[in-house]
């Protein structure tokens, strides 16, 4: 292979510019166009990519330095020759980052697809002259939609594909609002049944449910109406149909009646997940449902089937209970909330035991024969074969990435045997210029955590420095009781052999849990015994899906016991209970007798 140096190419009226990052190391193979260094200015950032392929001898530059026009930048060993000038790179130029011209990155580092041993996206499909946007979002769901209002926030020209036409994606239309509204209202239901103990009796409720789903389509109607409200205000275009990428700079969008073909600089992936259908089940039966069924509520069935131990089985499982209907759970582990620890899931356990008729665990469902009236179903568990017949089944074991049908292969994509796209911590996939967030990169499935992935590649696709460096992401289980956790699990801890110190509160002890009828809840907080830092924490009973939040802080703030203990918490209040299982962990605690004393 012959040597060759490459150096800065011509970067306009730009001289004597800080190399902010170094993007390859001696040793890596590059490719032809791929970034090698990022150069910032008072008014831009710039990725210099590569004018030839081969293997980094040598650099010649590292962070700090400054360069110009013609400095070297290191010493390859060329593949072969290219029709660029190789000493200069004239013709290959630099990518400034500018809202104008809508830029790759000022990330830097090359993705985990390519680290993983992907081969790099092919250059087929140039970036076109006059594209048609900046930025092409694929996916309007609660990632999407904000990535594409974060990055026409920043100055791009954006435009937000999605199959429907109402913004918002599953979880807003068809899974997180919908499903808490009608959780709240079984919860207040609850609640008025449970003081007729107290002294305060109601009649018997009357469930309307033409009035209950309207009011529940009310609440998306006000968010969905609200998100289109935004997206005219930021002048992204919304454009209605399914997209499949043409090639790594153009995406075919097939509407009703219609077909469009856009172009763009630069796009992110935010197509998000379906629900996983197990081998044997044939969902072409209407009273074998989802997710997005069981939230249409269209009856209320008088035997209900939950397949699945999970957080959206076990919250249909209690909106269903709660309305009326007799609820059976079957759960393949050995616990309901797999992964989740067993002190945690014992309170949950406790109350869905009498919420629901049984609760069926090391069990699978095998086959399931549609009756007239009814649907026989067939299970296996520890203790043999049986069946029972149920009215409607909900189908609630997982989700899988919608990675598929969107041609990442004529993209130079691909997905792993999970389904899902490689990226870095910037959300780059192996195609520079494309990123991809939420359901599609990896677990959690969770909104939250698709929503902080977009906003980083949104600022990467700006020109702003931003990555991945979440040291936590909370999950929660909107059931009666809450249950909410965030970082290492005891499990966890114990697995990777990590010495922890557990701080425990029981809510028996807090009078605002009583108050509350949430005496059985409880919190409890892991602090790493080296450092003293907290590193997780579980919460479970009334509003635990709010008081976990106090948590996530203080794993991201690295606070020890006293940092959370000391700061005074309101009276009488469930978020005490923080506080003091911080307390019961430092030695300090004084509302119960402490294990330790400091």
């Amino acid at each position: 292979m012959a040597e060759q140096q490459l150096k800065v190419p011509d970067i306009g009226d730009f001289e004597d510019v800080e190399i902010i990052e170094v993007l390859v190391a001696p040793g890596d193979r590059i490719e032809h166009e791929q970034p090698l260094i990022t150069l910032e200015s008072d008014k831009a950032s710039m990725e210099v990519p590569a004018s030839a392929a081969g293997v980094v001898k040598e650099l010649q530059v590292g962070v700090g330095d400054r360069v110009s026009q013609g400095s070297v930048i290191l010493t390859l060993e060329a593949e072969a020759a290219t029709d660029t000038d190789i000493d200069t790179g004239a013709d290959a130029g630099a990518k400034p980052v500018t809202s104008d011209q809508g830029a790759e990155s000022a990330s830097g580092q090359a993705s985990s697809s390519v680290a993983s041993g992907q081969e790099p996206a092919p250059a087929a499909g140039e970036t076109p002259a006059n594209p048609d946007c900046d930025l092409l979002v694929l996916g309007a769901g609660p990632g999407g939609y904000s990535a594409a209002f974060r990055a026409a926030d920043l100055g791009l020209k954006v435009i937000l594909v999605d199959q429907y036409p109402v913004l918002g994606g599953v979880c807003l239309n068809v899974g997180c609002i919908p499903s808490k509204a009608l959780l709240h209202a079984v919860k207040v239901k609850d609640e008025a049944e449970q003081m007729g103990e107290h002294g305060i009796s109601f009649g018997k409720p009357k469930v309307n449910l033409d009035q209950l789903n309207a009011w529940k389509r009310s609440v998306v109607k006000q968010l969905t109406d609200g998100l289109a409200g935004l997206a005219k205000q930021r002048k992204v275009e919304v454009v209605t149909g399914r997209g499949r990428l043409l090639d790594s700079h153009s995406l075919h969008v097939e509407g009703q009646g219609e077909t469009r073909t856009l172009s763009f600089r630069q796009c992110i992936l935010a197509t998000g997940s379906s629900p996983v259908v197990p081998p044997g089940i044939d969902m072409g039966d209407e009273r074998i449902i989802d997710s997005t069924g069981a939230l249409q509520l269209d009856e209320i069935p008088e035997r209900f089937l939950v397949i699945g131990g999970g957080i959206i089985g076990l919250e249909m499982a209690s909106v269903y209970s709660g309305l009326g209907s007799k609820v059976t759970v079957v759960e393949l582990a050995d616990r309901l909330l797999p992964g989740v620890d067993k002190d945690l899931v014992k309170v949950l356990r406790k109350s869905l035991d009498k919420r629901c008729d049984s609760i069926y665990l090391n069990t699978k469902v095998t086959a399931i024969k549609a009756n007239k009236k009814s649907l026989t179903v067939a299970m296996e568990g520890s203790e043999g074969e049986s069946s029972e017949r149920f009215d409607k089944v909900l189908v609630a074991v997982g989700r899988s990435p919608n990675g598929h049908g969107i041609g990442l292969a004529e993209a130079g994509l691909s997905v792993d045997e999970q389904g899902f796209i490689a990226v870095d911590e910037h959300m780059r996939t192996a195609a520079a210029h494309i990123y991809a967030i939420g359901d599609l990169v990896g677990q959690p499935m969770l909104a939250h955590k698709a929503v902080h992935e977009g906003k980083i590649a949104a600022e990467v696709c700006s020109g702003e420095r931003s990555a991945w460096d979440a040291r936590a992401i909370p999950s929660v289980a909107y059931t009666d009781p809450e249950v909410a956790w965030v970082g290492l699990t005891e499990e966890q801890a114990r697995a990777q052999g990590i010495n922890y110190e557990k701080g425990m509160f029981p809510w028996a002890a807090n009078g605002r849990a009583l108050s509350l009828g949430g005496g059985d809840g409880l919190t409890k907080l892991l602090f790493d015994s080296e450092s003293g830092r907290v590193i997780g924490g579980g919460i479970v009973g009334p509003g635990a899906g709010e008081l976990i939040a106090e948590v996530v802080l203080a794993i991201e703030m690295g606070a020890e016991a006293h940092d959370i203990g000391l700061t005074v918490h309101p009276h009488p209040t469930l978020s005490e209970t923080v506080a003091m299982a911080a307390e019961a962990a430092a030695g300090t605690l004084t509302d119960l007798i402490p294990k330790k004393k400091r």
